[in-house]
């Protein structure tokens, strides 16, 4: 529970407040403005001596006030986009506070400025058509560059081209690693085009889509007659097709235990067996794998040997989540839009300020995957060349937890409901088909929603009421 803080810590909270960055305002149960910092002060241009003691809504708009609305709601907002003045653009972060005995005694806002953020990203939509320009434009090393479609300046996305440029030219063995969706095939073809296989086969195998039993077939191949249903004529594995190119090992922590061993002879060897046959086939491929597991737990685990970890992490090459590049999103974003209002043949769609920085905050677990698929969506459902919040996603809603306050308001209606249904039962004297007409819907429904809040249970409705079955 929230607590003021007690006679002894108001030196402390004075000069938290002065030392922050942030505009804090507080306000007591009757509006009145009992905190305002300096950067409050300075943002809003109003001097403390002018608003403390005084109604808050003599400043601002009372639709315009969070805070206020906490007060009234009892319901704290975090990490909220806000416009409390125009041209003005914050993050929020307000919440009610209570006193030792759980009284309300008012609410507090914290307010980060964003307005730098917001103009930049107007300035970038306003210029992206030019940018589109000027690439298109650029002949040269840039095009032919395979790197130079991996997006982004952050530092963290640099060290990783840097790093996978030095050992593209070689043949190294190389373990890419990094959650789901942060373009780990991307580097393994760009890596192979840099090198001086480029003018042979890369070749992929997702070693968790392919099932168990049919993976040795796959990586080998089979000979004439291997086994029941085989092509008559045999077939080429993936080793086979990669001769001399590279071979893309996707989500090796799933290969298969018994296949390991036959991989890292592989390795050793350069040689290999046909499912069903008797000829050794020597092979010339480089070996790219990645993952998003941690091998090394998988290890200890007993389910990946660590002989073959060994040989695959001769080069270790860590990608980094976009939350950890979030500085990239604002490019990436712009390119996305480009690449599907010409697949779609739309125009490219302006994003509102709002869903900008509702990207920026969002931790993107699928990470660029995930981004591009919001942007493909996001495009596909445009039709007036404006992207607003109202079209994004609900997970994209700028709450804590991403969605904190949508849970909240959802277990809110929820409690509702159920009060509702109780009360509709009293005053029907528990026929539920008349309670049903009562609520407006159906009988069926209604038993469904019966049984889902467990009100024919007496521990959990909170009455005896006589259900009828009429």
């Amino acid at each position: 529970m929230n607590q003021m803080p007690d006679p002894n810590a108001r030196g402390f909270l004075a000069y938290l407040l002065n030392v922050t960055h942030d505009a804090v305002t507080m306000i007591d149960t009757e509006c009145t403005v009992i905190g305002w910092n300096e950067a409050a002060a300075k943002y809003y241009g109003i001097p403390q001596q002018k608003i403390l003691g005084r109604k808050i809504q003599e400043f601002f708009r009372e639709e315009d006030l969070m805070v206020l609305k906490v007060l009234k709601t009892r319901q704290p907002v975090f990490s909220l986009y806000h416009t409390p003045q125009p041209n003005t653009h914050v993050i929020i972060n307000s919440t009610p506070v209570y006193d030792d005995q759980g009284q309300l005694i008012g609410a507090i806002s914290l307010e980060q400025d964003v307005s730098q953020i917001v103009r930049l990203n107007e300035e970038l939509s306003e210029t992206s058509m030019e940018l589109d320009k000027l690439k298109k434009e650029m002949t040269g090393a840039a095009e032919e560059d395979p790197f130079f479609h991996i997006k982004g300046h952050s530092e963290p996305i640099r060290q990783s081209i840097e790093m996978a440029k030095k050992v593209a030219g070689t043949d190294a063995t190389i373990l890419i690693t990094g959650e789901s969706g942060v373009g780990k095939e991307v580097f393994a073809r760009a890596i192979h085009k840099s090198s001086r296989r480029r003018e042979h086969p890369f070749v992929p195998i997702n070693c968790g889509a392919i099932p168990a039993a049919l993976f040795e077939s796959e990586l080998f191949g089979y000979e004439e007659g291997a086994f029941t249903g085989a092509n008559k004529k045999g077939k080429a594995g993936k080793l086979e097709l990669a001769d001399g190119g590279t071979l893309f090992l996707d989500e090796v922590g799933d290969l298969p235990f018994d296949m390991q061993v036959k991989l890292l002879r592989v390795l050793q060897e350069q040689v290999f067996y046909r499912v069903g046959g008797t000829t050794p086939r020597e092979i010339n491929v480089r070996i790219i794998a990645a993952t998003n597991q941690n091998l090394e737990e998988k290890i200890q685990r007993g389910a990946f040997r660590e002989d073959l970890f060994y040989r695959l992490n001769v080069i270790s090459l860590k990608l980094p989540a976009l939350r950890q590049r979030s500085e990239d999103i604002p490019e990436l974003v712009q390119v996305f839009l480009r690449e599907f209002a010409d697949k779609y043949e739309k125009p490219i769609p302006i994003l509102n300020s709002d869903v900008m920085l509702a990207f920026l905050n969002y931790d993107w677990p699928g990470n660029i995957r995930q981004l591009r698929n919001v942007i493909e969506r996001l495009t596909i459902l445009s039709d007036t060349g404006h992207i607003t919040m109202q079209d994004v996603p609900e997970f994209l809603y700028p709450e804590s937890g991403q969605a904190l306050q949508l849970d909240t308001l959802h277990s809110e209606k929820e409690r509702l409901e159920q009060e509702r249904i109780r009360q509709a039962l009293k005053e029907t004297y528990g026929n539920k088909s008349a309670a049903a007409r009562k609520l407006g819907i159906s009988r069926a429904s209604l038993y469904q929603k019966i049984k889902k809040y467990r009100l024919e249970d007496p521990k959990n409705d909170g009455g005896d009421v006589p259900f009828s079955n009429r």
